[in-house]
């Protein structure tokens, strides 16, 4: 078969793969801005003005309960290619994972029209604190690239959802009630945040932290699990790495 009929079939062949590829469940992933912001590398607040001290989505995000091999790249295209182009076209791939999928559809950019009823909404519970930029909608930008666009969702739906989500299970507020807020100086047991958050949601999430100036764990990031169609938690298929240092943690002001 020759080259440019091989590289053409491959990328086709890739597409359907990924435009069929299912996923198992989204992670709604909510950052706490002290914890974002109190880091060597800081952060800058949007054109807005500085957010709430409320946590903020970082994104909803696709993801598979077990990560896959690239076994089933291989198979698809030697069936098709033979062995010789196959070495030539996934010899970089071969050993790699794929654990969620990404860049679904590279030409399917946001649209500001398509989200216009939900941009204060998003401005309020999606803020972006990356010094790259001060727009929100870049960030959004991004998010939808790399991770709406597997959804199997609409740009609008995406992002609605997503809101409603965070809306229904206000996590500040749930921490509050258990005792945890933000302070400059005490800490808190993981175990007693993550029985917070399952109380409170009905169901498990998975912790992230990260470290502050001075090295110390806080609490950055609640990972909560969601079905396939973003409109219910459900508890966490899998657990992942807290990057915590021992049991406590610390919530930061803001």
């Amino acid at each position: 078969m020759k080259p440019v009929i091989a590289f053409v079939l491959l990328c086709s062949l890739l597409v359907v793969s990924s435009t069929a590829e299912q996923f198992d469940f989204f992670y709604l992933v909510q950052q706490w801005p002290g914890s974002f912001c109190d880091t060597r590398q800081g952060c800058c607040f949007p054109e807005t003005g500085k957010p709430a001290a409320d946590f903020g989505i970082h994104g909803l995000w696709p993801n598979y309960a077990k990560c896959h091999s690239r076994s089933s790249y291989d198979d698809l295209t030697r069936a098709a290619l033979g062995d010789v182009d196959v070495v030539f076209f996934l010899s970089r791939r071969r050993g790699k994972k794929k654990c969620w999928p990404e860049y679904c559809d590279d030409g399917n950019t946001l649209s500001p029209w398509e989200i216009r009823d939900l941009v204060a909404s998003m401005e309020t519970s999606w803020p972006t604190l990356s010094c790259k930029s001060s727009r929100s909608f870049e960030f959004w930008s991004y998010e939808w690239k790399k991770h709406g666009t597997c959804s199997n969702l609409g740009q609008h739906d995406y992002f609605a959802r997503a809101l409603a989500l965070k809306a229904a299970h206000n996590l500040t507020a749930i921490l509050a009630a258990a005792g945890i807020v933000p302070s400059a100086t005490a800490t808190y047991s993981m175990t007693g945040v993550s029985d917070a958050i399952a109380k409170g949601t009905g169901f498990t999430a998975n912790l992230e932290c990260n470290r502050d100036a001075d090295g110390e764990s806080q609490l950055f990031q609640v990972y909560q699990c969601v079905n396939r169609d973003g409109t219910q938690l459900i508890d966490c298929p899998l657990q992942m790495p807290t990057k915590c240092r021992g049991d406590r943690v610390k919530l930061p002001l803001f």
